[in-house]
């Protein structure tokens, strides 16, 4: 997740807010037998509507015995992907938004990520488990208000 540290301008925080509000859309998306196109189209929804570029790049993905498994979970609606949600499935849903252009690009160090305007960004995510019925949060922090 996304924080703060110290004193975070209006345009952050409502940026961060958006970004937190995009992973609950997609997540009450997440049911069975669901094609995973439909947590991208909440998440863009989200994010668009609030004036907000969405990074393309990186997504969500299956969680299992591989770091990221299928199937992929773009945080935009990708009419190519036709995976479909089935109960017992593990999946980690993680909205990537930005201020700006939602292009990005990788540093020299192999593994910081920067917005190419650079411009900040927010990234939150959860682990949800598909059940029969609702989608269930297994990395809930009850102790945190923000997530």
């Amino acid at each position: 997740m996304t924080v703060g540290v110290g004193g975070v301008s209006t345009s952050f925080q409502k940026l961060m807010d958006t970004t937190a509000q995009a992973l609950y859309k997609g997540i009450s998306a997440a049911r069975p037998d669901s094609n995973v196109m439909g947590i991208g189209r909440e998440v863009f929804h989200c994010a668009t509507k609030a004036g907000y570029g969405v990074v393309r790049e990186f997504c969500g993905h299956g969680v299992g015995r591989n770091v990221h498994e299928d199937p992929q979970i773009p945080n935009y609606p990708d009419p190519s992907n036709k995976a479909r949600l089935r109960p017992g499935m593990t999946v980690a849903i993680e909205p990537m938004i930005t201020l700006g252009d939602a292009s990005v690009e990788i540093l020299a160090d192999g593994w910081t990520v920067v917005t190419r305007d650079r411009q900040v960004a927010a990234h939150f995510e959860h682990t949800v488990l598909i059940t029969e019925s609702e989608p269930e949060i297994l990395t809930r922090d009850e102790g945190n208000p923000l997530y």
